[in-house]
C-alpha cells in the first residue's frame, strides 16, 4: 500500500472531528480525480471506500457528471437487471 504524506500542521486545520478526517479525505480525493478523469470509477470509489450504489450517491450530491464507457455501461445494466 502507497501512503501519502499530508503536513502535519495541514491535516491538524481540517475543519473536522478526528475520527472523519481520514475517510473524508480519501472520499474527497477520491470525487476530485474521478472528475478530472484520473481514476475509474471502480477505482475511485475502492479508494473512498464506499458501495457502487454509495459512491454513485456521493458523485450525484457533489454534481459529478459520471463518465460512461461501453464496458461500465454494459456492467451497470447487468447490476440493475439482477438487483430487480
Amino acid at each position: 500500500m502507497a501512503t501519502l504524506g499530508i503536513d502535519d500542521e495541514v491535516y491538524e486545520a481540517l475543519q473536522l472531528p478526528e475520527g472523519e478526517r481520514e475517510d473524508t479525505v480519501k472520499k474527497e480525493l477520491a470525487v476530485s480525480l474521478y472528475a478530472r478523469d484520473f481514476l475509474s470509477f471502480g477505482k475511485a470509489r475502492y479508494l473512498a471506500g464506499l458501495s457502487k450504489r454509495d459512491f454513485h450517491n456521493l458523485l450525484s450530491n457533489r454534481k459529478t457528471t459520471r463518465h460512461y464507457d461501453e464496458p461500465e455501461l454494459a456492467e451497470d445494466i447487468e447490476y440493475s437487471e439482477q438487483s430487480v
